[in-house]
């Protein structure tokens, strides 16, 4: 049986394909207040203006690519059994070829219906006024807003509490609840973080940091996991 390899990913590694992260110092809060765009409330005062918002984020994912840390994870599951707990919205891992990919805060290429949850559809186009799912509501982009439920949340907990290996790239672990997934982490797992400014974190077992962008330090770890594998 493969060692089970958690891999906790956020902005971080997405944005070395070209996505603008929310919280650096030119990122999308700078532009965009999160109470106009990310939330219950800014939907029902604006959705337009949420709409346009995701529209356009949208775009941007579609014109992204993988980088060198998204393969070097796909590289792991030859040797491990690899899930990514991802809280991007995006799907550059799918693309660079992860097979178990859990997504936290939703997939901005699907929409859904809002009010029935499960009422979900792919989405490549933008998303206008007046685009109804089969209920007559109108569609919504399948994300998480700010609070709302994290519906994948108690997944993650128990797939990170099976783990051997927890790896945390590019987050700053200060979005919660994803930010304490590595506490479920088991007391014996081995645990790596990997960041260009490392953040601030609990007291945590076994844990390494490695200060480094994504696309340096993600190849590099990979590398040392498999060669200790073989």
């Amino acid at each position: 049986m493969k060692k089970k390899i958690i891999v906790i990913t956020g902005a971080g590694i997405s944005a070395e394909s070209g996505i603008k992260t929310f919280r650096d110092s030119d990122g999308l809060w700078e532009k965009y207040r999160i109470e106009d765009v990310a939330t219950p409330e800014a939907w029902i005062n604006n959705p337009s203006m949420v709409l346009d918002f995701y529209n356009q984020r949208r775009k941007d994912v579609l014109n992204a690519k993988p980088n060198a840390a998204h393969f070097a994870l796909v590289k792991l599951e030859e040797y491990f059994e690899v899930t990514i707990i991802t809280q991007n919205i995006d799907d550059l891992h799918e693309r660079a070829g992860s097979k178990k990919v859990i997504h936290l805060h939703g997939e901005i290429l699907k929409s859904k219906s809002s009010v029935d949850d499960d009422q979900r559809h792919d989405c490549i186009g933008e998303i206008l006024m007046g685009d109804k799912c089969e209920l007559g509501s109108q569609l919504r982009p399948h994300v998480v807003w700010f609070g709302e439920a994290v519906p994948m949340m108690e997944v993650a907990a128990k797939q990170t509490g099976d783990a051997r290996i927890v790896l945390v790239i590019g987050t700053s672990l200060q979005v919660y609840p994803a930010a304490g997934l590595i506490n479920y982490a088991s007391y014996s797992a081995k645990k790596f973080l990997i960041d260009p400014i490392i953040p601030e974190v609990p007291r945590v077992n076994n844990l390494e940091c490695i200060e480094a962008k994504a696309t340096e330090g993600v190849p590099i770890l990979v590398a040392r996991l498999i060669k200790a594998f073989e």
